[in-house]
């Protein structure tokens, strides 16, 4: 390592102690000189303590840098014992962090630079975010506990050791995808219903179906529709919300067409603003109507359940189902049977196609036989979620989310079937 890498990582070093200290100082600002352990000089002077010992080390041994940081730990928790005996505050935070600036003074040095900054920073926000935290903590359910360990447990757990390979004999169905799926599904669920928690029942279905539409508005729509079942009386909320999940999915599909066949967009992209145009005046009707506003008063979203585990598990099964029927189809039927199989796998979603599509029209698929696939699959799936939404969520949220989504639909097709 030359003397100008040297000098700069130490000084990543010291704006490491710098940052940590800086808000170390501020929370203890109003302590007097000399009536405190540490603060922004203490930090900072940790950190570059870090990087020296670990420069030190590498010329040296590594027991410099081992025998630095218990000597840099043992000095700091005695001054902090001292301090917490006079302030009766039995808190670790302080002690812990000062030995984390420390090492991550000497990671700085001896490792990535960047992951060193990265955590540095993510510390910073943990330690400044404590009030916040606690508060949160404090209004947790067990509910919601067990729903953030199921869905880490899925993640982490189960998701790695799925094998990530097709194992069927059409190569259609990959179990670590169908299982991301449902983790998928189970995470705009939870989503939801923390958004409903934070920003409260009209917003926040807003909110979830926004975030929801960028992953998967069939999952959206399931879960929205299981809100409406289970609370009467916020209909139009709820079928705003799944119109707007719809509406981010054509906005979606647009954006992955563009991104990967300019010319098909193109095509595209006047039908599915149709589409979008009547959505969106849809929704306003719905989220101003008369009967939002006296429902609203009267009605607030049973949210009991954080994670619709059961739900999300059926929905991928049978997902897993419709591509194993459109693999078969393909592998039987070769190339002319692409509508059906584009007709099929837009009941559970539209990506697949829209992607596939986008890829092979022009090539060696015709650009007029990709774009047909990629609206019959929007209209399928369009289709699909409305009659999902009468049948789940009843006739308050069906009746408006079919109307308007029919409405849609047929002002996509007729332009499509004006175009050139």
């Amino acid at each position: 390592m030359n003397e100008l890498t040297l000098l700069s990582r130490l000084a990543v070093a010291l704006a490491i102690g710098l940052l940590v200290g800086l808000e170390r100082g501020w929370k203890t600002r109003e302590v007097g000189d000399g009536q405190r352990a540490a603060g922004l000089r203490t930090f900072a002077l940790s950190g570059l303590l870090g990087g020296v010992a670990g420069a030190l080390s590498q010329i040296t041994s590594s027991w410099v840098l081992a025998a630095a940081l218990l000597g840099h730990a043992g000095t700091f928790a005695a001054f902090r014992l001292l301090e917490a005996r006079d302030d009766r505050d039995v808190s670790a935070t302080g002690t812990v962090a000062a030995i984390l600036t420390f090492m991550l003074g000497a990671f700085a040095v001896l490792g990535e630079v960047r992951v060193a900054v990265a955590a540095a920073v993510a510390m910073t926000l943990l330690l400044a975010l404590r009030d916040p935290l606690h508060r949160w903590l404090r209004g947790l359910r067990w509910e919601e506990i067990r729903a953030i360990l199921v869905l880490l447990s899925m993640s982490f757990l189960l998701l790695p050791v799925l094998p990530n390979r097709t194992i069927d004999p059409w190569g259609a169905v990959n179990p670590a995808e169908i299982w991301f799926l449902a983790i998928l599904i189970a995470a705009i669920s939870f989503g939801g219903y923390v958004a409903i928690r934070l920003f409260g029942d009209r917003l926040g279905v807003l909110m979830a179906a926004l975030a929801g539409g960028l992953a998967s508005s069939t999952a959206t729509t399931l879960t929205l529709s299981r809100f409406a079942r289970s609370t009467p009386g916020l209909e139009n909320t709820l079928s705003a919300g799944i119109l707007l999940a719809g509406a981010v999915m054509a906005v979606r599909v647009c954006v992955i067409v563009g991104l990967l066949n300019q010319g098909l967009a193109l095509e595209l992209v006047l039908p599915l603003a149709a589409m979008l145009a009547v959505m969106g005046l849809g929704i306003l009707v719905l989220l101003f109507s008369r009967r939002h506003t006296m429902s609203g008063n009267q009605a607030a979203l049973a949210t009991s359940n954080p994670l619709e585990l059961a739900t999300a598990l059926k929905l991928s099964a049978f997902i897993a189902i419709v591509l194993l029927a459109a693999g078969a189809a393909k592998a039987y039927i070769g190339d002319s049977a692409v509508l059906a199989v584009a007709a099929v796998s837009g009941i559970a979603d539209v990506d697949a196609v829209t992607i596939s599509m986008a890829r092979l029209g022009g090539q060696s698929i015709g650009s007029e036989t990709a774009l047909i696939a990629i609206a019959i699959a929007i209209a399928v799936n369009t289709l699909t979620k409305s009659v999902m939404a009468a049948f789940i969520g009843g006739r308050g949220v069906g009746v408006p989310v079919m109307v308007i989504n029919l409405l849609a639909l047929a002002a996509g097709t007729l332009l499509l079937l004006l175009l050139p």
